[in-house]
């Protein structure tokens, strides 16, 4: 009686701010959550898996997939390019399950004018020095990216007032259950539970009863 179509939950983040973490924790933890694997052109960084974290293309690849409308939305960032397939989010929502796509403002804002019953969930760090922490901990940047990092992660935040939700992610775990706690109450919003109200309204326990005794 629950609706059968899934949830499209939509989480950014300044870099560094630990989205992919959260949305691999939820997935793990939900067997009816899985994540769309978005298509980027930058370089793979450390051990990270092609069709797994991201599909890596070509810059060729990738305007050939958007010539062709594949995208459900795409962007620049820090000078590569990031795109969501649209038929990989239709067909995982059809199938009943919840899409969670970890992704920077840019595509977040594309997605929620795309799908508009998206849920979005904006993740920020306990503080801005944890945030320097955690991107310095990573080894992939030097001073000067660092420092267009931090200045960028200042402007996302102003920038996420189109955001549903905001969970701080300090301790992993507590994060994920509030994204869980999110998306169990979005599962029960009236708005899609129609046919569930629509179906007890349709019964009529006194008739079944009259009948059967009859």
């Amino acid at each position: 009686m629950i609706d059968s179509r899934g949830i499209l939950l939509i989480l950014s983040a300044p870099s560094g701010g630990g989205k992919s973490t959260l949305a691999n924790r939820l997935r793990a933890d939900r067997e009816d959550v899985e994540v769309s694997v978005s298509h980027t052109t930058r370089p793979i960084r450390g051990a990270e898996v092609d069709g797994e974290h991201y599909h890596f293309v070509s810059r060729e690849d990738f305007q050939t997939l958007v010539d062709s409308k594949a995208f459900a939305e795409h962007a620049v960032v820090y000078g590569n390019y990031y795109g969501t397939s649209r038929q990989v989010v239709d067909d995982i929502l059809g199938r009943g399950h919840h899409v969670i796509l970890d992704i920077d403002i840019q595509g977040g804002e594309q997605l929620m004018a795309a799908y508009p019953d998206a849920v979005s969930v904006f993740i920020v760090p306990p503080s801005m020095k944890v945030l320097e922490q955690r991107l310095s901990e990573r080894s992939t940047e030097n001073p000067e990216t660092l420092q267009l990092r931090l200045s960028s992660a200042k402007a996302e935040i102003e920038a996420s007032k189109n955001y549903q939700y905001v969970v701080i992610n300090d301790e992993l775990s507590d994060a994920v259950s509030r994204l869980k706690e999110i998306l169990n109450a979005e599962t029960a919003r009236r708005s899609r539970m129609e046919n569930v109200l629509g179906a007890l309204l349709q019964e009529n326990p006194m008739e079944e009863k009259n009948g059967y005794e009859a």
